[in-house]
C-alpha cells in the first residue's frame, strides 16, 4: 500500500469516527431535551433535535472541545410550537434553555 492510499484510508476512518460521534452526542441531546419536557410538564415534539451551530470550546481542563448547538420543539397547550436548546461541550450537557411559555393551570371540576 502506497503513501497516498494510507492517507486517504486515515481520512475516511477519521471521518466515519466523527459521525459515529456525532451521532452519540445528538442523541445525548435528545435526551436532555425530552427530559427537561418531562420536567417542565411541557410536550416535546417530533422526538427529534436539529443541529444549528458548530465551534471549538475549552472545557473546564483548558482541553479544545466542540461546542455544538442543537434546537428542539416543544408545546404547553397543543396549539403552538415553541423552541428550546441544548449546548453539548464534548459529550455533556452544558446548558438547556426553553422560549418562555404559558404556564397552564389545572381546573378542578365540582
Amino acid at each position: 500500500m502506497d503513501f497516498a492510499s494510507l492517507l486517504l484510508l486515515l481520512l475516511f476512518g477519521g471521518a466515519f469516527w466523527f459521525w459515529l460521534h456525532s451521532i452519540r452526542i445528538l442523541e445525548i441531546a435528545r435526551e436532555a431535551g425530552r427530559l427537561i419536557c418531562k420536567q417542565t410538564g411541557v410536550q416535546f415534539l417530533d422526538d427529534t433535535v436539529a443541529s444549528t451551530r458548530m465551534q471549538l470550546a475549552r472545557d473546564d481542563n483548558g482541553r479544545r472541545t466542540l461546542r455544538r448547538t442543537y434546537r428542539f420543539e416543544f408545546t404547553e397547550t397543543g396549539n403552538n410550537r415553541r423552541e428550546g436548546e441544548v449546548v453539548m461541550l464534548g459529550t455533556r450537557v452544558e446548558s438547556v434553555t426553553m422560549e418562555p411559555y404559558q404556564i397552564m393551570e389545572e381546573r378542578e371540576e365540582a
